[in-house]
């Protein structure tokens, strides 16, 4: 990890750059395989899995006799654990579903919003190099909770041509029967356009790599909705002397060993913090069976030390991570000044992971300093939301003259003739 000391603010903008492609290139590539899949479906499918993942596939879609196997295989244990996680997801996500309320803007003007569930949507579960099962639940509770009819589920499958038992056991846990076996581009291809096999559906997500992310996006410029543009994982510590070293560390680790492509960042206010956490990261990479990946990772990331608190809320809110964890003094009162960040961890005792798995939160949150704009995914995101009114001959009629006046000033004699000849009718 590189460090940096004191930078000067007119340096942040190229310090806080993540990990980037060159995207024109990207851009070709993805837009090649999009049109290959909308062209030739699930040919386009079985061809692309056959180069990326080295598998050859029969069935693109997970029988009733793969969910069965998944089920037999899977350590007891594990389903425990998963079924705790959901308990606490579904708590937490059923806290957001909305009643409607009806709203009486002025006598006989009645207004109100009901949420429905968007009919069909698509779920992308990455695999490469962690199969991210935990994911599952982070979409489908929310989507149930919501309402959503048709839950389509797309992953890439492991060399055997299977997918690995705890993607099939969660997703069936969770209420989803429809599971592909296809991943990448080529997988948000088919949730966009629809094949023989995979249905089309109206909006797609989950996190992946940059081309999934790129693929995303494109296909949201074509017209199918996309939770957010959610890329490559990151975190970002603050951390003083009331920090623990070894736990920053850990928490560093935790984010860089999803890939290379990863980025991970500690701001701190202690030349000695930097120290030890670069120490213990030293000491904790080295017993990680994932050592090479977490290492390409930090190589993109940074140490920085800055004079102040205030500086350095003012970096990691112009960095707007993903994660963001306060480990230091006072961390629930220096949170009020956070207003760009995906997810925030207070305290020495409240690790980047638990949000990833079970604490209840959720764990499909904006990248790429897209924190500035986008939200968390919630049972929100699964909804559309659809405004309702009713006027009575008396509500109209004491409305009638601002509709009136405000339509013939701006000279759309229709939208005033709709109220008029309702007044004057008997």
């Amino acid at each position: 990890m590189q460090v940096i000391r004191y930078p000067e603010k007119n340096t942040w903008n190229t310090l806080l750059q993540r990990p980037v492609f060159d995207t024109r290139e990207l851009e070709a590539t993805v837009s090649a395989i999009l049109a290959d899949v909308k062209a030739t479906g699930d040919a386009a499918l079985r061809k692309y899995t056959l180069q990326f993942d080295k598998v050859t596939l029969t069935d693109i879609r997970v029988t009733t006799a793969e969910f069965e196997a998944a089920d037999a295989i899977l350590d007891e244990s594990l389903k425990n654990a998963i079924r705790q996680a959901a308990l606490n997801i579904e708590a937490f996500h059923r806290a957001q579903v909305e009643s409607v309320t009806l709203i009486e803007t002025m006598p006989g003007v009645q207004c109100w919003r009901k949420p429905v569930g968007i009919e069909k949507v698509g779920l992308y579960i990455p695999g490469g190099t962690a199969p991210l099962f935990s994911t599952i639940l982070m979409l489908a509770i929310p989507a149930r909770l919501a309402g959503c009819n048709e839950i389509v589920l797309c992953t890439p499958p492991g060399k055997d041509g299977l997918v690995h038992p705890a993607v099939l056991w969660a997703a069936h846990f969770t209420g989803i029967t429809q599971v592909f076996k296809t991943g990448g581009v080529q997988a948000i291809g088919a949730m966009a356009y629809g094949t023989e096999s995979v249905p089309k559906v109206y909006k797609i997500f989950g996190p992946g790599n940059q081309y999934v992310t790129c693929a995303k996006q494109l296909v949201n410029s074509a017209g199918t909705a996309i939770d957010m543009p959610a890329g490559p994982s990151e975190v970002a510590v603050f951390a003083d002397d009331a920090c623990v070293p070894a736990f920053v560390a850990a928490d560093l680790l935790s984010q860089a060993e999803h890939g290379a492509d990863s980025q991970v960042l500690l701001v701190t206010t202690s030349e000695k913090v930097i120290v030890e956490v670069e120490k213990e990261v030293a000491a904790q990479l080295a017993l990680l069976p994932r050592k090479d990946l977490a290492a390409k990772a930090l190589d993109n990331s940074k140490l920085i030390l800055v004079k102040d608190r205030d500086e350095a809320m003012d970096m990691l809110n112009a960095y707007a991570p993903e994660h963001l964890i306060m480990a230091c003094e006072n961390d629930e009162a220096l949170a009020t000044r956070v207003i760009n960040a995906g997810s925030v961890f207070l305290g020495n005792y409240s690790p980047e992971s638990a949000g990833d798995y079970a604490s209840g939160t959720n764990h499909t949150l904006p990248t790429n300093g897209y924190a500035t704009a986008y939200s968390g995914v919630s049972v929100d995101s699964f909804v559309k939301k659809i405004t309702f009114q009713r006027l009575t001959r008396e509500g109209l009629l004491a409305l009638a003259p601002s509709i009136e006046a405000m339509a013939a000033a701006e000279g759309l004699d229709a939208h005033k003739n709709a109220v008029s000849i309702r007044i004057k009718s008997n």
